[in-house]
């Protein structure tokens, strides 16, 4: 584009963005990204600058428990911060993510609200525009005993990528609009006022975890380990497995040894394989972050902002019809903050700390046997014959909430001593079903299949 065209076109974006009533720095920010994306800058991080992490490079979990004394000094002057912006579509929700129930008719919100109070730690939520009401709506009819701090993720506009101009969509004018990614959190934290308010009552370091992630807490010897070493920045980080070969992983920029995040989108088509190695690349961003606020502070002053490496995401408009226009959606990811801290670091964490819910066959573990419930927590039930259970769900028949709840109406089977399970075709559960090894349940007819209540099923060992 020329020079005269981009500033046309990024003019159209700013009169967008002040007419919704965003402020300054989010326009400024997001003409940052813009201009990246008009030059033809991808946000792409290619191997050639990157080097991987070794793990006698970064502190580990089992070697920490001695500060857990000084985490529970430290407990009055930390806050929970809870990425509350998700609707859920992957599971074909509409409403936050976080009202989703879980288990023993408890909500992930109700479940975390519980977990704050008996830790005594100040929760914080950063809603979204999509989830904010609800959420509101949700918790008054809680009414916990003290309510969470609640503020908003901002919002930027989509761009058309046939022209980079900015979509009008009449059917949903909401469409026009995406979630900047939970990488906003940190702008969110100024422009909201909750930075102040924190400092204000004494907060110096915040937890950071996704609603979903039912393993996630303030941890007495995580805070210790980060309080008393005065670190600005740490990630929570476990060993990659198969599973986890798309997601994110820990790397350190070859020029200056800074740790940095890598996530899917950012890696070359070319080099997935390489992105994939979980041999080389190690470690996966669990998305548990650790701030000290008072350095965060520093940056936004220094730098009036916080700028993360770009995320450029093509999508429909409507994510919903493959035939509305094709968009692109800038987006940050939080964890991208290590490279900016300097003397940021990692801790690799257990598995245990680790438990998100992104598909309803992620549910049906987290709703069984497999786990148990203490204090609000799950736990790995020590009698599970298996240390990872691989559930593949026919998504035509267990893709959305609606289908899976009604297929597992009478509750989840029993998984403890199941190591894999596989479902196609249509099949719903009665109560007090057992599976036992790798399971794999078939129905190629036109009708539903039942599996009747206390039906024992052993697949192979």
């Amino acid at each position: 584009m020329k020079q005269e065209d981009i500033r046309d076109s990024l003019s159209a974006f700013i009169s967008k963005m002040e007419n919704a009533g965003l402020q300054p720095i989010v326009v400024d920010t997001f003409a940052y990204y813009y201009r990246k994306v008009v030059s033809g800058e991808t946000g792409l991080l290619c191997d050639s600058e990157i080097s991987h992490v070794l793990p006698d490079e970064i502190a580990d979990f089992d070697n920490i428990r001695d500060y857990a004394e000084s985490g529970r000094r430290m407990m009055k002057h930390a806050v929970r911060i809870t990425l509350n912006g998700g609707l859920g579509t992957s599971m074909g929700l509409t409403s936050p993510k976080s009202l989703l129930e879980v288990r023993n008719g408890k909500t992930f919100l109700e479940i975390i609200l519980n977990q704050s109070q008996k830790s005594k730690v100040k929760l914080a939520l950063m809603n979204s525009f999509s989830t904010h009401g609800e959420t509101l709506s949700a918790l008054s009819k809680i009414n916990p005993s003290e309510f969470p701090m609640t503020f908003l993720q901002h919002k930027f506009p989509k761009i058309l990528k046939k022209n980079f101009l900015p979509p009008v969509w009449p059917r949903n004018p909401e469409l026009e609009w995406n979630p900047p990614g939970h990488g906003d959190i940190y702008t969110a934290l100024f422009t909201s006022g909750m930075l102040e308010r924190l400092a204000d009552a004494g907060i110096r370091y915040a937890f950071i975890s996704n609603s979903d992630n039912l393993g996630a807490s303030v941890d007495e010897s995580l805070l210790g380990y980060f309080s008393e070493n005065k670190l600005p920045f740490v990630m929570e980080v476990a060993e990659r497995t198969p599973a986890d070969a798309k997601g994110g992983h820990l790397a350190r920029y070859k020029t200056d040894g800074r740790l940095i995040l890598r996530e899917s989108a950012q890696c070359p088509e070319s080099e997935k394989n390489a992105f994939r190695d979980i041999s080389r690349y190690r470690f996966f961003n669990t998305n548990n972050l650790w701030i000290n606020l008072k350095f965060l502070k520093e940056i936004i002053a220094e730098q009036k902002t916080v700028r993360l490496p770009m995320i450029l995401n093509p999508k429909n408009l409507d994510p919903r019809d493959k035939e509305s226009p094709k968009v692109f959606q800038i987006e940050t990811a939080m964890g991208a903050a290590v490279s900016l801290f300097e003397g940021a670091a990692a801790i690799k964490v257990p598995r245990s700390r680790f438990f998100p819910v992104k598909k309803c066959s992620d549910l049906l573990l987290v709703r069984s046997d497999y786990f148990l419930f203490s204090e609000d927590r799950p736990v790995l039930n020590p009698d599970r014959r298996s240390d990872k259970v691989k559930i593949n769900l026919d998504p035509n028949y267990y893709g959305k909430i609606d289908d899976f709840d009604e297929r597992f109406g009478a509750g989840a089977p029993s998984l403890a001593e199941c190591e894999s399970l596989t479902i196609e075709g249509d099949v719903r559960f009665e109560g007090s079903v057992k599976l036992i090894g790798n399971v794999v349940i078939k129905n190629t007819g036109k009708s539903q299949l039942l599996i009747k209540e206390g039906t024992v099923i052993v697949g192979e060992s």
